[in-house]
C-alpha cells in the first residue's frame, strides 16, 4: 500500500487528504477553546483591513473571507488551516518533480515534508501565519522550480503570485526571491530567465497583491516591526563580543534542531547512500544549496546587526524547505539505486503521521497527566456560559485577542473589541443597543472579592463618568485538568447611559 501511495503525486496527495482529514476530526471532538493564533485569527475576522499589526495579512485576509461565508464556527478556523497545509505539501511535491524529474521520487519528496517538525507537527499545532508561509514557499518552490525548466508565460504567472502571497504572509519571505536570483547567476542557461520580458508579468502580479499592504506599511512601519523587534532584541544583553557569541550560536542551534530530524531519517533509510551522495551534484543541487548558503547568511546578518540572541528555528521555514528535495536530488545526481531505501523510508511516513496525531491529542486530554495545560484545556464555553447565563451582551470588551477571540467563537453574532483596536480607547457605550460586557484574565482562584478590573478599562471608565453595575470573577477547572486547577476570567456589566 505504502508502494502504491508513492508512484504519484496524485497517490501521495490522497494518502495526504486522508491525513489531514483526520487532523481535521481531531480538533473537531477536543474542547472548542482556542489556541493563540486561532484566538487571534476569530477575533480579527470581523474586519477587513489593509493592515492587522506585527503579521502581514494574507491569513487574515483568507479567514475573513471563510467566515464572511460560513459563519464563526471552530470549523471555519480549522479548516482553511489544514486546507493551506494540504497545498503547501501539494505544491512541494509539484516543485519536487521539476527538479528530480521522477515521480516516486517526488512523491517521497512530497511526504517527506513530514519529517520537518516546524511543518508537521508545530503548524498543525498553532502558527497560522507561519502556515501561510509555508504555503507560499511551497508555492513559490514549484513557480520558481517550473520557470527554470519549462519558461512559460504560466510559469512566470506562478511565480509572481507565490511571490506577492509569500510577502504578505510573513515578513521574512522577503529574502526568497533574492536569495533565489542569487542562486542562479552562476548558470549561464538559468540567468537568461531573469532578462525574460516575461519576467516583468510575475513582478506586476506581485505588485499588485502585495499594494494595498504595502501602501498600509508605509504609514505604519513601526507599529508592524514593534513585534519582529522585540522577540528579536537581546534584552538586558551588553553590547560586544559576547553578545556577537550568542547571537551566532543561537542561530547555529535553531540550524540544527531545524534539520536535524530530517537528516536522521534521510541518514537511517538509505544509510551508506546518503552519506555517499553527498560529495555529488548537478545543477539543481547546486542552485540549492547556492539558495540555502544565500538565505542562512542574510538571516545572519541581520542577527549581527540587531544584536539579536534569541533565533527561533521557524524563522528558518523558508529557507530549509527544500531540505528533502535537496537531499533526494543529492542521491539522483550519485546515480545511486535507491530502490532499498526508499523500502526503508516509507514505512517512517505513517509513523509520523500518527505520532503527530498522538501527540496533538494527548497535550490535551493528558494535561491533567503532566501538569501542563495547553489553551485547548481552557474552559472558555463554560465560563462564557455562566457569565452570560442572566443576560446576553450586545458588546463584549476583551482584555486581548485571545479572550476577544474565544468570545467570539461563543458569541458569534455579538460585535467584540479589545482596547486600542481598531481605534484607540473604549468605544461609546452609550451608542450600544443593549448591555456592555467587560471580560479580562482572571486570578486562578477567583471570586468576587478577588476581582479586579485592569486599569486601561477601570480609568476609561471613569473618564467617561460610568459605573459598572456588577463586577464579578468566575474560575472552573479545565479540561481534562487535575482537582483544584482553574481557569478564571474577571468580568464586568455596563448598561448603557450608567453613570456615576
Amino acid at each position: 500500500m505504502l508502494e502504491r501511495a508513492t508512484r504519484t503525486i496524485r497517490t501521495a496527495a490522497l494518502l495526504l487528504a486522508a491525513y489531514f482529514v483526520l487532523n481535521i476530526a481531531l480538533r473537531l471532538v477536543l474542547p472548542h477553546s482556542l489556541e493563540l493564533d486561532e484566538a487571534e485569527q476569530s477575533f480579527f475576522s470581523q474586519y477587513l483591513l489593509a493592515g492587522y499589526g506585527p503579521q502581514p495579512p494574507f491569513y487574515n485576509w483568507m479567514q475573513y473571507a471563510v467566515v464572511s461565508v460560513t459563519g464563526m464556527s471552530i470549523g471555519a478556523l480549522i479548516v482553511p488551516k489544514n486546507i493551506l497545509l494540504f497545498l503547501c505539501y501539494l505544491f512541494y511535491g509539484l516543485a519536487g518533480r521539476e527538479a528530480l524529474k521522477n515521480q516516486v521520487l517526488a512523491a517521497v519528496g512530497m511526504l517527506a515534508l513530514i519529517t520537518l517538525p516546524q511543518v508537521s507537527y508545530m503548524a498543525q499545532q498553532d502558527l497560522t501565519h507561519t502556515t501561510a508561509l509555508l504555503f507560499a514557499s511551497s508555492l513559490f518552490l514549484y513557480g520558481f522550480f517550473r520557470t527554470l525548466d519549462r519558461p512559460g508565460i504560466g510559469s512566470y504567472l506562478l511565480l509572481g503570485l507565490a511571490t506577492g502571497i509569500g510577502l504578505i504572509a510573513k515578513y521574512n519571505f522577503a529574502l526568497m526571491p533574492a536569495v533565489a536570483l542569487i542562486a542562479i547567476l552562476p548558470d549561464a542557461q538559468w540567468r537568461r530567465r531573469v532578462l525574460d520580458w516575461r519576467l516583468l508579468i510575475a513582478i506586476a502580479v506581485a505588485l499588485v497583491i502585495v499594494l494595498p499592504h504595502a501602501i498600509w506599511l508605509r504609514s505604519n512601519l513601526d507599529f508592524a516591526s514593534s513585534d519582529t523587534l522585540v522577540k528579536m532584541a537581546a534584552g538586558n544583553e551588553p553590547a560586544g563580543a559576547q553578545r556577537i557569541g550568542k547571537g551566532i550560536l543561537a542561530f547555529l542551534v535553531a540550524i540544527i534542531a531545524f534539520a536535524a530530524l530530517p537528516v536522521a531519517i534521510f541518514a537511517a533509510a538509505f544509510r551508506r547512500d546518503f552519506f555517499r551522495a553527498l560529495s555529488s551534484r548537478n545543477r539543481w543541487t547546486g542552485m540549492m544549496e547556492r539558495m540555502m548558503l544565500a538565505s542562512l547568511a542574510g538571516i545572519l546578518l541581520i542577527v549581527l546587526f540587531t544584536g539579536s540572541t534569541m533565533v527561533r528555528e521557524r524563522w528558518l521555514d523558508p529557507f530549509l524547505l527544500v531540505l528533502p528535495i535537496y537531499f533526494l536530488a543529492k542521491m539522483q545526481a550519485a546515480g545511486l539505486d535507491l530502490s532499498a531505501g526508499l523500502r526503508r523510508f516509507r514505512p517512517v511516513v505513517p509513523v509520523l503521521m500518527g505520532c503527530v496525531l498522538i501527540a496533538l491529542g494527548f497535550r490535551v486530554v493528558g494535561a491533567g497527566l503532566i501538569g501542563t495545560y495547553s489553551r485547548p484545556n481552557v474552559p472558555m464555553a463554560d465560563l462564557v456560559r455562566e457569565v452570560t447565563r442572566q443576560a446576553k451582551p450586545a458588546l463584549v470588551i476583551a482584555s486581548d485577542t485571545y479572550i476577544g477571540g474565544n468570545m467570539r467563537l461563543q458569541l458569534p453574532d455579538v460585535p467584540i473589541v479589545i482596547p486600542d483596536f481598531p481605534v484607540a480607547g473604549i468605544p461609546a457605550y452609550a451608542t450600544s443597543d443593549g448591555p456592555v460586557l467587560i471580560v479580562w484574565r482572571g486570578k486562578k482562584t477567583a471570586t468576587a472579592a478577588d476581582a479586579v478590573m485592569p486599569e486601561r478599562f477601570s480609568s476609561a471608565l471613569a473618564a467617561a463618568g460610568i459605573a459598572p453595575q456588577e463586577i464579578g470573577a468566575l474560575s472552573l477547572p479545565y479540561y481534562f485538568g487535575r482537582q483544584g486547577d482553574n481557569f478564571a476570567l474577571g468580568y464586568a456589566w455596563v448598561q448603557p447611559g450608567a453613570s456615576r
